[in-house]
């Protein structure tokens, strides 16, 4: 099986979350999968230095970037062709919010990118599993926005500690359509319908070893599906 991971560059605060993209390129390996990793050839919405948190005055392409990742081993998606892989998994950062679909900026009127909402729907429509991880559930909802699918995901629980405003996404979520669940960091989220999981990893308050658990948990279930 071969399991597309859709990274938006590389650094959480402007790309992608680097240890979740790393523990999920693990997670595929430790079942006997593939990974293919997948980048977008544009350029990230900005740079922004990661010890001060200040944007940079510089650009930065989300697919040179996500090779950094890849080890350089990347597709670009518009190159991705349906029957390459089985099953695809977007980990969170920035990268999701600002660059995949600008929902950082404009909430759920936000826009999403056309081939990521493009790949996400083809998935959904062939009954191949998804994982969002984090804050990537964003970009599910974009995606599905205004389609006949209706999702249930979830952005992590209010009844645990979390550097983010979790109550504000769910109800950003819910106002594209889709239903919210609240789980923990030990804890993930199925969509059986639509074969889509969610997991909160850095959504809430967690050590590195958490959230490679929560993305474990994930795969495992995506291979389920499978």
């Amino acid at each position: 099986m071969k399991i597309g991971v859709l990274l938006s560059g590389c650094g959480v605060y402007d790309g992608a979350e680097i240890h979740e993209a790393v523990f999920s390129l693990l997670a595929i390996e430790e079942k006997g999968f593939v990974a293919t990793c997948i980048g977008v050839n544009r350029d990230q919405h900005h740079v922004v230095n990661h010890i001060s948190g200040t944007e940079m005055d510089e650009k930065r392409n989300m697919l040179t970037e996500a090779a950094r990742i890849a080890r350089g081993n990347i597709t670009d998606i518009s190159d991705l062709n349906l029957d390459d892989i089985d099953g695809l998994i977007i980990p969170g950062g920035f990268g999701s919010a600002k660059s995949l679909t600008s929902w950082a900026f404009d909430g759920p009127d936000g826009k999403i990118i056309k081939e990521v909402k493009n790949l996400i729907l083809k998935l959904i429509a062939c009954q191949k599993p998804i994982i969002a991880l984090c804050v990537s559930p964003v970009v599910i909802s974009k995606a599905l926005e205004g389609s006949e699918f209706k999702a249930n995901l979830t952005i992590g629980s209010n009844q645990e500690k979390s550097p983010y405003d979790i109550d504000g996404f769910k109800n950003g979520l819910e106002k594209t359509g889709v239903s919210v669940s609240m789980k923990t960091i030990k804890e993930i989220n199925i969509d059986y319908e639509n074969k889509i999981i969610s997991a909160p990893c850095y959504m809430m308050e967690a050590s590195i070893l958490e959230i490679r658990n929560n993305i474990k948990q994930a795969v495992d279930a995506m291979a389920e599906l499978i």
